[in-house]
């Protein structure tokens, strides 16, 4: 398995890493528990050592997934869990005063089964809590040893200006495929600048790059895509020259769509680490060897040239979870 160091001084991990919030969280039926454990110990015996989790994913049934599955592996693997979503009335809200800081390390280590978090994120933004005092309070947690690193998830370039003067930032984490390009605008040259790691995730538009579902796709009301205005009927027909594009490259590559979508991402910086997540063993495998899969410049260049063609139609999320979800 290929390496990658996030940033300048972050933790070196396997790439691609993997996502594990769709195995308690947020699309539909959720899987059966031993099925999900030897999951973890198959992406551990074939390479995977980045694990993302977070507090509110189940809540908290992810992390305790990931503490009884990789509790054997620790001192082997890399585990980045989130602090700062609650859910109250419920809906989702931000978080981050100190105390509430401290007191979810506690809950996140006990659940993990460690005594230290590799990678700690700062899910989203809390407007009403200062990012220096967020930052501030990581800083002594990392001094107390109960932190290695920290992050921020789908923050914007001040705000992780401002975190970072404070307590030096590893890695942030934010939605970006080839369906999903901001983060190219202003984001990723700013965190080049500052030596600073990016984790996309859904790097495969939740399951939509690797060509799994067209107009006639249905979603049940428990999976989250279910309303998500890119799932629309109208959105899936209309998005599905995106797709077109992905199989064209695959064919000429020998690969499957979804290994393209992640080549791609593997091939705009050396310190881009998506974490696709999958219940399936084979996806897997699947994602795994994309890491194997490389894009010379005239191919980048071929897939650059076909996208500025292309109109994603639809919104990345419903409007009212567009600041307030965890996903």
């Amino acid at each position: 398995m290929k390496k990658r160091k996030l940033g300048l001084k972050g933790p070196e991990v396997s790439a691609p890493g993997l996502g594990c919030m769709g195995m308690s969280h947020a699309y539909g039926q959720i899987p059966d528990k031993k099925e999900m454990v030897s999951l973890l110990h198959a992406a551990v015996e074939q390479g995977i050592t980045f694990f993302d989790t977070a507090e509110m994913y189940g809540p908290y049934t992810n992390e305790e997934l990931l503490g009884e599955a990789l509790a054997p592996y620790r001192n082997k693997i890399v585990i980045a869990t989130k602090f700062g979503i609650k859910h109250q009335n419920g809906k989702q809200i931000q978080d981050s005063r100190p105390e509430v800081i401290r007191k979810s390390i506690e809950g996140s280590l006990k659940r993990l089964k460690t005594d230290y978090i590799d990678l700690y994120y700062q899910h989203r933004v809390d407007s009403a809590v200062p990012i220096e005092d967020v930052a501030g309070t990581i800083s002594d947690l990392i001094k107390e040893g109960k932190i290695k690193f920290w992050g921020l998830s789908e923050a914007g370039v001040k705000t992780i200006r401002r975190a970072h003067a404070v307590q030096p930032v590893a890695a942030v984490q934010n939605e970006y495929s080839l369906w999903w390009r901001r983060p190219e605008e202003e984001l990723i040259p700013a965190l080049e600048e500052m030596g600073i790691g990016l984790v996309p995730f859904s790097p495969l538009g939740r399951g939509f790059l690797t060509g799994s579902f067209n107009k006639d796709s249905k979603f049940g009301s428990s999976d989250f895509r279910s309303m998500v205005p890119r799932f629309t009927p109208e959105a899936l027909e209309a998005n599905q020259v995106l797709v077109d594009l992905l199989k064209t490259f695959a064919e000429q590559k020998n690969a499957t769509p979804g290994q393209i979508a992640l080549a791609w991402l593997l091939a705009q910086k050396p310190w881009i680490v998506p974490i696709p997540g999958t219940t399936k063993l084979i996806r897997l495998k699947e994602n795994i060897k994309s890491a194997e899969i490389t894009l010379n410049t005239d191919e980048l260049n071929g897939i650059q040239s076909a996208l500025a063609k292309i109109l994603v139609v639809g919104d990345r999320y419903p409007e009212e979870f567009e600041k307030s979800t965890g996903l």
